[in-house]
């Protein structure tokens, strides 16, 4: 007698939080375990990898995408270049041409942007040389896949590097047919550039949640043909705050008069700035300067600890500010010019940026954070 087909399924939805299903009806009926999740300070960069391994940042060695880290850069050789004025050096053209060579030659993969200038890349290394979905792509751990390859379990995987959400959703009702696989892992990656532009525009919102509901009811409809008894969960990675106020800290900074890389590094994203410190007058300045910004502050060793980002070497940055939840850093690295309707990468406290986990079966034990739902799907497969 065949051993009854079994299927898990679990869908991340980037950037669906908490706060934006805990007063709409999405997929209730079929997914009534439901709680919000602590995510980690940072971005996907840091909360994927912490998803896929059950690890913290400070385990896995993925925080942000650049780290400071010289000795390695495998942009070194721009060094010789920094003669050029900027007009030669940093502009679209030459940005897009590192890109290229970082994608194409240098080893860093599919996903890597020139998102700092050229003339400071020399000291700085990218993280996500790999593909976090497939086996070794996390740095200091092992990922789902590296335990579903170990034990034999057929599984597919879906993200963004080769398809679109709706080609994921398409692919992955194909696979469920021909039964290719046990364990699907689908990574839906547009709702984040939905909310990045919509965030707060609640008809918009339900027209886009009511298209991920009906397509997901389909999967899980068609799932419960080949295992009545489908395991499915839906979670994200983090949420989304409105942005309400503006903050120029480049603007801030540049004004105390230190030059980059002389003095000093720095690094902005859109709700935080990483600095690395050569000289103590640009120490103390600076640092004087950040205390004096009342829409931020410096996060201390302590509380980066507690919050699994601690780096005894950081290459993530000396100092690391961060902006309270609702402001947006002007003038960042990633988003010259981009006046967005919401962002993530605030404090985990802000409950806007409290990620989900919907599922259609209690889990075996309570999910608090986005490291927990590695222990989930590990128990999916070995219960099965």
């Amino acid at each position: 007698m065949n051993r009854q087909r079994r299927v898990h399924i679990f869908v991340l939805i980037d950037a669906l939080g908490w706060q934006i299903i805990k007063g709409r009806d999405f997929l209730s009926d079929l997914l009534p375990f439901r709680t919000a999740l602590r995510t980690v300070l940072g971005y996907s960069s840091g909360a994927i990898p912490s998803i896929l391994s059950g690890l913290t940042p400070a385990q896995t060695g993925h925080w942000n995408l650049y780290y400071y880290d010289p000795l390695n850069s495998p942009f070194r050789w721009l060094r010789y270049f920094r003669f050029l004025p900027d007009a030669l050096l940093d502009n679209r053209v030459s940005r897009k041409i590192i890109k290229e060579l970082g994608r194409r030659f240098l080893g860093l993969g599919p996903l890597f942007e020139c998102g700092v200038s050229p003339r400071l890349l020399p000291c700085f290394n990218w993280v996500e040389k790999k593909n976090l979905y497939a086996p070794g792509g996390i740095t200091g751990g092992r990922s789902i896949f590296d335990r579903l390859e170990e034990h034999k379990i057929p599984y597919c995987v879906y993200s963004y590097h080769q398809k679109t959400d709706q080609q994921i959703l398409d692919q992955a009702r194909l696979d469920l047919q021909s039964g290719k696989a046990e364990f699907f892992f689908l990574y839906l990656s547009e709702f984040d550039g939905f909310l990045h532009s919509h965030c707060g525009d609640a008809p918009k919102i339900d027209q886009r949640l009511h298209w991920y509901s009906e397509q997901l009811r389909g999967l899980i409809t068609l799932a419960q043909r080949f295992d009545p008894q489908v395991n499915v969960t839906v979670l994200s990675d983090h949420g989304m705050t409105p942005v309400e106020h503006n903050f120029d800290l480049v603007r801030e900074i540049a004004s105390l008069g230190f030059h980059m890389p002389r003095d000093y590094l720095s690094v902005y994203d859109s709700t935080m700035a990483r600095f690395w410190f050569f000289n103590e007058d640009a120490r103390r300045s600076i640092k004087e300067r950040l205390t004096t910004v009342s829409c931020g502050r410096i996060l201390s060793a302590e509380e980066l600890q507690q919050l699994g980002i601690f780096f005894p070497d950081q290459r993530y940055g000396e100092v690391i500010f961060l902006v309270d939840p609702g402001w947006l850093l002007a003038n960042s690295d990633f988003g010259h010019g981009w006046s967005p309707a919401g962002m993530h990468g605030y404090h985990p406290d802000d409950a806007h940026s409290d990620a989900i986990f919907l599922s259609n079966q209690q889990p075996a034990e309570t999910v608090r954070t986005i490291t927990d739902v590695f222990g989930c799907m590990e128990a999916a497969w070995a219960g099965r």
